[in-house]
């Protein structure tokens, strides 16, 4: 993994780091390169409640507010930000206003890579809408000022269309912190991990793949 001037993560939901991003993250941060992690809703929209359940509609706001800071507190990123969009309404909201919003971040933190979704291969609709807003911010810079773009991709057939990733990040050595960032948004994930932990433990070819290597795809800029 090179080293960075700035790592700025832009991604909708509380979780969305967890699965593909957190080993990576980890890795950044033991070599005490800076992580921005601008999580734009608190998920409250999310499906699950708990197993069993601890959460209701009108708590899971704040429970998932205190799981993502302890995820951001398991990856040991100490600039968090929470920007206060609805869950779910993120493709609705006004396109310039979020080129904006991202574009404000870069003008701020001046990194050298942003890590989000690959707009249009990432299954959700917030997921895509927060990729385009982001590529559409970073498209608009001067080609000598624009950061590296890291995308997570994982609709089904999307590798037909853009290909493998370009770029397989060993992290085996931050496993824990990885699984760490899973077990603290416990609301969305107690399902996944009681599955996934007892696959790790008998060393399953799958489970330690995930574990140990993250994929993303660099964004081609192609202009």
């Amino acid at each position: 993994m090179e080293n960075e001037r700035h790592v700025l993560v832009v991604f909708p939901h509380p979780d969305d780091e967890a699965f593909g991003v957190s080993g990576t993250i980890s890795a950044y941060r033991a070599k005490q390169i800076p992580v921005t992690y601008a999580c734009l809703t608190l998920g409250e929209m999310g499906r699950n409640l708990g197993n069993p359940p601890f959460a209701t509609r009108e708590s899971l706001p704040a429970i998932r507010k205190k799981e993502l800071e302890q995820a951001a507190a398991a990856m040991k990123i100490d600039d968090l930000r929470m920007l206060g969009f609805r869950d779910k309404t993120i493709e609705f909201e006004d396109d310039e206003k979020m080129v904006q919003v991202v574009t404000d971040l870069i003008a701020e933190l001046n990194p050298s890579l942003v890590i989000t979704f690959y707009p249009e291969y990432a299954v959700h609709p917030d997921h895509d809408a927060t990729g385009r807003a982001v590529i559409e911010a970073i498209r608009r810079l001067d080609k000598s000022a624009r950061p590296k773009v890291y995308c997570l991709a994982f609709s089904n057939g999307h590798e037909e269309e853009i290909g493998p990733p370009n770029l397989l990040n060993d992290v085996s050595a931050f496993a824990e912190q990885k699984l760490n960032t899973m077990r603290a948004h416990i609301s969305q994930t107690a399902w996944m991990l009681a599955e996934l932990e007892p696959k790790i433990i008998a060393k399953e070819a799958a489970a330690l793949e995930w574990l140990h290597y993250e994929r993303f795809w660099v964004y081609p800029f192609n202009d």
